[in-house]
This record gives structure tokens, sequence and C-alpha cells, in this order.
């Protein structure tokens, strides 16, 4: 006999999700189960039953199931962010007006801006301090749909600052509703102390982070910045093995600014994804596709370095998996809201809304090893959702700048009301 459920989303007027436990790629990513007069059945953290409401008088309640009006708008998984660059001290709003008139991302980096900056007020802030931000910037993205995200290290560029950004991460997994996944990148950039020895910077990567971080159990993944003037292909590979020597899966920050051949060595080394991907080769393209890498799109960041867009729909074509992801960071893309890269991917990207939607979720949460209990609305999953002030999936991909989250269900229980966080 089946156990009563806790909480009951009755009167949905469309729920939208893909299917299934791994990435979808090429004509499987636009396939979406669609279900009118719906409902979503959760029994403690998971869910229980989904399906059309005239089954529901058949589910087992007790005096305390929850019955949740969805108002017969639209419900979707939660959204999940794979790419973000969530801890960081300081702002880089100033670099704006440089950018406006023409300094490009690699010369305001050589100039001691961008990424260098940030480590400035990274090492300068406290654990306390970058675990506030953090927490400010996860609610954000809680309020916009973000059930989950993936959160990088990075601005630290040191042993015990790229630490210490790690255990912020940590620390705000056990304590923030939105779930963290971690991934070591102190391969982000030569800090200004290792510019003219940047051999023994890798090093130092290879030789005390990455064996730090595996001994804390600080990441799951391990990931680097290979770029024309940051690290090459040869240093990022070797960086990459480093890391799987202590089992850190690859992730490579690919092809953002020239097209280096990141994107091939994603499919070498085994990576789970590829990330940027904007001026990926043909070549690069077909050897992800051979070795099965998600591509984690950023169109945020092609739109505020107001460059070009990655060729989505090639890649869709080619049988790549395609995920979204905000690339939340203070200087190259300072957003934390899906919504709006869900608004972005359908007009730069021509993706239509049914590839979106697997996008933010069951493609976002296989490239960062989730899948399996998140990115759609199945039984046994866990139960995180939104629910949307929208009648269906084309209006949330038609209708941007504006916040249409009505409400999120966060592990089972309402994290979000009314557009409101709940206490």
């Amino acid at each position: 006999m089946l156990k009563p459920v806790d909480l009951i989303i009755k009167n949905i007027g469309m729920l939208a999700t893909p299917q299934g436990t791994g990435p979808k790629g090429g004509k499987e990513q636009g396939e979406v189960t669609k279900i009118k007069g719906a409902f979503v059945a959760i029994r403690g953290d998971q869910i229980a039953a989904v399906g059309e409401e005239e089954d529901l008088p058949q589910l087992p309640t007790h005096e305390g199931t929850v019955f949740h009006d969805a108002g017969g708008c639209l419900v979707t998984p939660g959204l999940v962010d794979p790419h973000t660059h969530l801890i960081f001290g300081g702002w880089r709003q100033r670099e704006l007006s440089l950018k406006l008139k023409g300094v490009s991302y690699l010369d305001i980096l050589d100039k001691g801006g961008g990424i260098l900056s940030t480590v400035k007020h990274t090492r300068a802030a406290s654990l306390e301090e970058l675990v506030q931000k953090g927490a400010k910037a996860l609610n954000t993205m809680l309020l916009h749909g973000t059930t989950c995200c993936e959160a990088k290290s990075g601005y630290g560029l040191n042993v015990e600052d790229e630490l210490k950004t790690l255990r912020a991460i940590a620390q705000l997994n056990d304590t923030h509703l939105v779930d963290l996944v971690p991934t070591f990148m102190g391969a982000h950039a030569v800090p200004e102390e290792y510019r003219d020895r940047p051999a023994a910077f890798i090093n130092l990567i290879k030789e005390e982070m990455i064996p730090r971080v595996a001994e804390e159990k600080l990441a799951e993944f391990n990931d680097v910045f290979c770029e024309d003037g940051v690290f090459a292909v040869e240093e990022s590979r070797d960086i990459l093995e480093a890391g799987k020597r202590y089992g850190l899966a690859a992730k490579v920050h690919a092809d953002e600014i020239t097209p280096l051949g990141g994107a091939s060595l994603a499919a070498e080394v085994g990576a789970i994804s590829a990330e940027h991907l904007i001026h990926a080769t043909d070549e690069g393209i077909a050897d992800m596709a051979a070795a099965g890498v998600i591509a984690i799109l950023l169109p945020g960041t092609s739109l505020y370095l107001d460059t070009s867009f990655a060729r989505a729909r090639t890649m869709i074509e080619k049988g790549i998996p395609v995920a979204l992801a905000t690339d939340y960071n203070p200087g190259s893309c300072p957003t934390n809201s899906l919504q709006l890269i869900i608004n972005l991917a359908c007009i730069k990207y021509k993706m239509i809304p049914e590839e979106v939607l697997t996008a933010v979720t069951l493609n976002a949460a296989a490239s960062i090893k989730r899948s399996a209990i998140l990115g759609s609305l199945e039984v046994g999953k866990l139960a995180d959702l939104v629910i949307w002030d929208a009648p269906d999936l084309d209006f949330i991909a038609y209708h941007f700048g504006v916040n249409l989250v009505k409400t999120v269900v966060k592990g089972g229980k309402i994290a979000v009301a009314k557009g409101v966080l709940v206490d």
C-alpha cells in the first residue's frame, strides 16, 4: 500500500518537463513531456506521483497533507545553473566604461584589472564576508527559480585563498536551500606574483592546491581557463590530468575569446563539459560530439562582452547536449538570473523553448553529475519545481525583463511563495 503524500501541487495548467536521467542531444533535446490539467505529489523531499488531475483522488493523504493550488499556471522542474563564479570579493562596475571605450577583456586583464582585480578583493575578504555575499546571490537565484547551481573557485589563486573560497561554498551548501556543486578553478588566471614564472604557478596548482582540495574533499570538478594569454592547451592538459589523478572530473573554459582548441582538449581528456565555446571550430565541435562532451553555453557573457554567440544550433544538430548557464561573475557577466539566459537562448541561439527547458534543467544537471536526482519531474527525483506566472512554456521564453516566478518548491518544501522567500 502506498504511503500518504505530504504535499500536492494541483490545478496545474500545464506541466512541462524533460524525461530521463541523462543528457539529451539532437532532436531529443527538444522532446519535452507536457501535461495539461496536471498535479505533482510529493512525499518527504521526493516526487511521489505526476499525472493528470483526474487521477488525484486515488492518492493516499494524511491529515497534515498540504494542497497547493497552482492557479492554472505552468510548472517546470527547478532550474539548474551549471556554470557560476559564485564566490568573489568586490565588484568591477568601473570596467564597463573601459569596455564601452573599446578596451578588450584581455587588455583589461593585462593592466591588472579583470580577474586580477577580483583576486585582490577576494583575498582581502574574510570567509564570513564571502559566505554572506554568496548567500545574498543565492537568494536572488532562488527567487528567480534556480534550485541548484555549480560554484567555481578561482579568485584566490593561492593555496589558502582557493581553499577559503571552496570552504565558503561548502558552508553555503550546508546552510542555504540552493544546492551547490563545487568546482576547483585554481587555473583561472596567473596571479601577479607569478606573472614572470607561470610554470611555477602551474606546479603550485598541481603539487599543492589540487592535493589539498582533494584531501579536504572540497570539490568534485577541476576547471581551467584554456585561452590565449592565460593557459595554453598543453598547460591546460597538464592541469586537468593532475586533477583527474586526484579524482577531480575535468571541465574546460574553452574557446571563449580565441579558437585555441579548448573544445578538442575537452574531448581528449574526457571532460564532462566544455564551457563558453563562442569560437569553437568545426573540428572542436566534431570532437566533442564524438566524445560525448556536454556543451555549457553562456549567452549572457556574449551579450555583456558585446561579442559573437556560440553556435548552439550547430552543436544541437551534431548531437551535442547543450546546457545553459549564467556565468554569474563580477566582470564578464554580472547576472544570476537564468530567466534572462532563457530569453537570450531563444533570440540569439535560435533554440526553441523546449530545447531551452532541457538545457536549464536535465542537461544542466547532467553537466554537474546530478541528472539522476534532478532536472525533471519524475517519480523518485528530488522535489524541486517552479510554478510560473505564465500559462505555458512559450510565455517564459517570450516575456523578458521581469521575474515570472510565483512559487518555488525546494526539496519538497515551499521556499518561495508569491515571489517572496519563505522563512
